[in-house]
């Protein structure tokens, strides 16, 4: 092998190697976590109450925004009305922009114990330190006039150092394990609990007709039957294996009523088995760090 490309490749090896480390001393997964009163298996679902924010900074046609309006219109008050059905507590990952959009519907669900939690401003998290840090301010501000209490956890990639500082505990954003893990400094300094999802269990991955100006060959609308038992599946072995599962649902998508049926009969299935816990993601987060 010529010197040159050997030494090339020596160096490519050296950085790969350098950034492993780097990513494994800022990233600590929970092996095992003991769950209140024996419970096997945590289940968080969670809903991305976006309403399409990123299509309209896409600029994005109008038959596109009306499924958002769909979901601030009529998708959360179902899926409210579904968890609710079931006592279940559930995680709205929610935009401050929707504070102002839908406020009776995020109010409904902080009554019924669901938590609200943050999900940027507008969906996005500038690159500018300083425009950053203004959005995260509006976004607590705007969460906490509307329910009466801010967030203390985000669905974002917001920085850790700005979200600790502002009192977060947790975010669901890194999906680097199945199971919850800490972020922290390379030090290991200043860590902040992950509650990992995975694009698997997102429905937008299902059910995405005409996604973000995807072409037809992108185009996904598949049987909620089907889902389900891929959902099912996954539980299945997650429930085996004992620890956590994140489930990422989008009110205009699961809002529909067909989708909404399905998540019913996934959740008398889940229920059905004992020693299933059905959280907020503050929940999680506040026995996790307790039992640190």
């Amino acid at each position: 092998m010529d010197t040159a490309i050997a030494n090339d490749l020596d160096q490519d090896l050296a950085a790969l190697k350098a950034k492993a480390a780097d990513y494994g001393a800022r990233h600590k997964v929970i092996e095992k976590v003991e769950w209140p009163q024996g419970m096997r298996l945590a289940v968080n679902f969670t809903a991305d109450f976006d309403t399409m924010l990123l299509r309209r900074l896409l600029n994005e046609p109008p038959q596109q925004l009306a499924k958002g309006e769909f979901g601030g219109r009529v998708g959360i008050w179902r899926l409210i009305d579904l968890f609710d059905s079931h006592n279940i507590k559930a995680t709205i990952f929610t935009p401050g922009r929707i504070c102002e959009l839908y406020p009776d519907s995020l109010r409904a669900a902080a009554r019924s114990g669901h938590e609200i939690a943050d999900h940027m401003w507008e969906h996005r998290v500038p690159k500018e330190p300083e425009l950053e840090r203004d959005h995260l301010r509006k976004t607590i501000e705007a969460i906490e006039k509307t329910v009466g209490r801010k967030p203390v956890g985000t669905r974002s990639n917001h920085s850790r150092e700005l979200l600790l500082e502002h009192g977060y505990v947790y975010m669901s954003e890194d999906s680097m394990d199945h199971q919850p893990s800490w972020l922290s400094a390379p030090d290991g300094a200043k860590p902040i609990l992950n509650l990992p999802f995975h694009y698997a269990i997102d429905d937008a991955m299902f059910f995405s007709f005409a996604w973000l100006g995807s072409d037809n060959s992108a185009q996904r609308m598949m049987d909620p039957d089907h889902v389900e038992e891929i959902w099912w599946r996954m539980f299945e072995q997650c429930y085996r294996d004992g620890g956590y599962m994140n489930i990422c649902m989008h009110p205009f998508v699961s809002g529909r009523a067909l989708r909404i049926a399905m998540l019913d009969r996934l959740i008398n299935r889940m229920k059905a088995l004992p020693g299933v816990w059905f959280p907020t993601c503050e929940q999680v987060a506040r026995h996790i760090i307790g039992a640190r």
